[in-house]
């Protein structure tokens, strides 16, 4: 079941081996399994990203204050 957060800091992915790629700042859907969080935003207006990130990160950017869960 998704849960909403905000996004109050650096927040970034990494695609493949490529270069870490920020996550606008703001309101973020999130869905949490045992090893990763799947997050989605609106990056543009009707553009949506969407990616997922280990939940080792995803739980120190929260502990961290980066994301802010609702």
């Amino acid at each position: 079941m998704p849960q909403y957060a905000t996004v109050v800091g650096l927040v970034t992915y990494t695609p493949g081996e490529g270069t870490p790629i920020p996550i606008p700042k703001g309101r973020i859907e999130v869905d949490l399994a045992d090893d990763s969080a799947t997050l989605s935003w609106e990056a543009e207006r009707g553009v949506v990203g969407l990616t997922a990130i280990p939940r080792t990160q995803f739980d120190e950017y929260v502990e961290d204050g980066k994301i802010v869960m609702e």
